[in-house]
Parts: C-alpha cells; sequence; structure tokens
C-alpha cells in the first residue's frame, strides 16, 4: 500500500519512513502541510499519516483540503496533542484515527491495518484467493500447503492485487500503489513484477490466478 507522511520532526519522520519501508509499504514523506497538498494532489494514496502542529498549514487544514475536495482516503493523526478534547476535535473533523506521541510501532502498523481494512471493506488480515492465502501480519503468503518466498516488492504487488480480486488494475495503477516518487526503473516494471510473481504463484498450477486483460491491466481471480 501507498502511504503519505506528513511530519516536520525530521528524525520521526526518518524513523518512521524506514520503519514502514521496512514492513513492505511504500512511503512517501514531507515535512509540512502545504507539502502534503502537492502530494495529494498527485497521487491517490491508500493512508494518509498528519501531525498536527506542522509550518504553513496544519493538520486540521490538510484534512480539510481533503475532505472538501472528495478525497475519502483513511487519515490517521499521528501527534503530540493527548488531551480528550484534542482527540474529539480531530476525529469530528473527519480523521479515521488518532495516536499520540510517544507510540508503539506495532500499534501504528496495527491502526494502518485496519484502516487499509475498512478502505478495502475486509474484516480480517487474512486475504485468499482459491487455495491462495496471504497474511497482511506476518507477510506469509501459502498456496495450498506450500509456503511461497517473496521478495518486498512481490509481496506488495500480491498483495494490491488480492485486495483489488476480481477488479482489473492498470498497470500505471499498480505503478502508482506500488513504487513512490524516488523510484527511477524502467517503464515495463509492473510487467517484469507480474512475471516474477506468475513464477511463484502460479508456477505449474493447473489453476491460473492471475490474469492479463489486453489492453487494460492486470487481475487476479479464482477459477469459476
Amino acid at each position: 500500500m501507498r502511504i503519505l507522511l506528513a511530519e516536520d520532526e525530521a528524525d520521526l519522520n526518518r524513523i518512521i519512513t524506514r520503519k514502514l519501508t521496512s514492513d513492505g509499504y511504500c512511503v512517501d514523506s514531507c515535512y509540512s502541510g502545504s507539502e502534503a497538498i502537492d502530494f495529494l494532489e498527485t497521487v491517490d494514496y491508500d493512508v494518509v499519516i498528519l501531525d498536527i502542529m506542522m509550518p504553513e498549514l496544519d493538520g486540521y487544514g490538510v484534512l480539510r483540503h481533503m475532505r472538501n475536495t472528495g478525497k475519502s482516503v483513511p487519515v490517521l493523526f499521528l501527534t503530540a496533542k493527548d488531551s480528550v478534547a484534542e482527540r474529539v476535535r480531530g476525529l469530528d473533523s473527519g480523521a479515521d484515527d488518532y495516536l499520540t506521541k510517544p507510540f508503539s510501532f506495532e500499534e501504528l502498523a496495527a491502526r494502518i491495518r485496519v484502516m487499509t481494512r475498512k478502505r478495502f471493506d475486509i474484516s480480517v488480515n487474512m486475504l485468499q484467493v482459491g487455495d491462495l492465502m496471504l497474511d497482511t501480519v506476518s507477510h506469509t503468503v501459502k498456496r495450498g500447503e506450500n509456503e511461497i518466498t517473496l521478495s518486498v516488492k512481490e509481496y506488495n504487488l500480491l498483495e494490491y492485487l488480492m485486495l483489488n480480486k476480481g477488479i482489473v488494475l492498470s498497470r500505471e495503477k499498480i505503478e502508482d500503489h506500488i513504487w513512490n516518487f524516488e523510484y527511477e526503473g524502467g517503464t515495463n516494471v509492473v510487467d517484469v513484477y507480474i512475471s516474477y510473481l506468475r513464477k511463484k504463484i502460479d508456477g505449474n498450477c493447473q489453476d491460473k490466478l492471475i490474469h492479463t486483460v489486453r489492453g487494460r491491466g492486470y487481475m487476479i481471480k479464482e477459477k469459476v
């Protein structure tokens, strides 16, 4: 999933970005509210994490802009403001969650998973397509009884396909959600990683799960 992090404390920003990236998320980070809006006007994020006290435009202003422009992406406020009144204000202003500093990264990761489940209308951390199972907590993947080892990007791509089971995803949409602005790879990167996944997921299996829809993109679905 692709996450936008807006946090003006440089050290904390780097730590959170590094942790989320190591957990397999694609992260764009910035340090002010105005930068956050610039990112939001370019990319359709899956989760947005906002500090409240930021220069130029605070987190409330960013959230207000998002909701006024029709962006329904889940938002988590990450802030040192820990009073009940501030938490109520944050949630009433349209945020989906509110986490106060200091915090544990395990809790942050769990809250992101909750927001992701809501966004994709799923109720559990286990995704399934046919006999293919993906655990979003442990990041383990199995097809039948066989555990499959994936790279971080292969896992990210598979998770995104499974979250959108039965939906055709264009190459552009996949690239926007799996790679951030720092990526400088080739233009056929999606095709390359789809090929990697096919070898590991479908291999010699009779029932193929990953499908190409000519002229439109890729999708994952079980045999009907």
